[in-house]
């Protein structure tokens, strides 16, 4: 079975919505946690974010896993 090429992806030369000239500039190097839960599994429960903090994905790792990932992330902590 041969690979299909996938198709162009559509590129966006301006933006004229006037809610995307208004966002906060970002700092990509800004990475944030704020925890959820240690759970008794040894999971972590945590919402992780980069840029901006109230846009975040929530993840769960084993406790030492969570660790490293803070470790190599320079992660900011958050508690709100």
């Amino acid at each position: 079975m041969q690979e299909q090429p996938c198709p162009p992806r559509p590129t966006m030369t301006s933006v004229h919505a006037p809610e995307f000239q208004n966002l906060p500039a970002v700092d990509l190097q800004r990475r944030y946690v704020r925890l959820l839960e240690r759970r008794g599994d040894g999971l972590v429960s945590f919402e992780f974010s980069i840029g901006w903090p109230e846009l975040a994905v929530e993840l769960m790792l084993p406790s030492a896993a969570f660790d490293e990932f803070c470790a190599r992330n320079h992660v900011i902590w958050r508690e709100d």
